[in-house]
């Protein structure tokens, strides 16, 4: 289901307040990475992937903005201004942006374990991560079926020194109400609630971008992409 509001004059956003969550058991045992899979962590996670699809609702929400100026080091999307040499480089010739935030529900509180078990609150974790992906892919395949864009990238928040994590509350001021929304808040250290969220700004892009190639650092669990130090070079950072 989707929502859009786009009355006259006022900003477009789609709201996606319950996106179809689909995971098996191998999903998520391949996710955990574990080496040798026991009897007892094949039943948690069958235990846990049966709850979790009986209560999950993945949400996301983005919104259709513009690019309005442009400095050195910054730019100025519909009156707000995010401060990062990087994400000006990428957004040069680039009009229309889309930010968003994605989060695999708070519906998840439902089911939160005692943390003293360590394989189980893993598995849970690995569910939700899953379920935030999937949200976030369900926005970049909504957009470009929408906008007849070819190809997306994104940048987020404190993905790269460049690009501060304090940039989440111009990002989150941009697309209104969130909480209300979808059920994603900011702490005062701009990190997300529920912690399975994320956020950004998708934009069109001829060769695919992933702030992974910028980032130095070593055996980062989340790496998508090698780093690149001839890129880096050319982004200046």
């Amino acid at each position: 289901m989707t929502m859009s509001k786009s009355p006259a004059n006022q900003p477009i956003i789609h709201v996606f307040p319950h996106i179809d969550f689909e995971i098996t058991v191998d999903d998520v045992l391949k996710a955990m990475k574990v080496r040798k899979v026991s009897p007892s962590l094949e039943r948690i996670t069958a235990e846990l992937v049966e709850r979790s699809l009986e209560v999950a609702k993945p949400k996301a929400l983005c919104r259709v903005c513009y690019v309005e100026d442009r400095t050195d080091n910054a730019v100025v999307i519909e009156d707000r201004t995010f401060t990062s040499r990087v994400l000006r480089q990428n957004l040069d010739g680039v009009q229309r942006v889309f930010p968003f935030v994605a989060t695999c529900g708070t519906e998840f509180e439902k089911l939160m374990l005692d943390r003293s078990d360590i394989m189980a609150s893993y598995c849970l974790d690995t569910i939700m991560m899953i379920a935030v992906q999937q949200a976030r892919r369900h926005v970049e395949a909504y957009l470009k079926d929408t906008y007849a864009v070819g190809q997306l990238s994104r940048m987020a928040p404190g993905s790269l020194q460049d690009w501060p994590l304090e940039e989440q509350q111009p990002l989150f001021d941009l697309l209104g109400d969130v909480e209300q929304q979808i059920g994603v808040r900011l702490t005062e250290r701009f990190l997300m609630i529920p912690i399975k969220s994320v956020s950004g700004i998708f934009f069109p892009t001829e060769v695919r971008f992933e702030s992974c190639q910028l980032c130095p650092r070593l055996n980062c669990p989340g790496r998508r992409a090698p780093h690149d130090a001839g890129l880096s070079a050319q982004y200046g950072v």
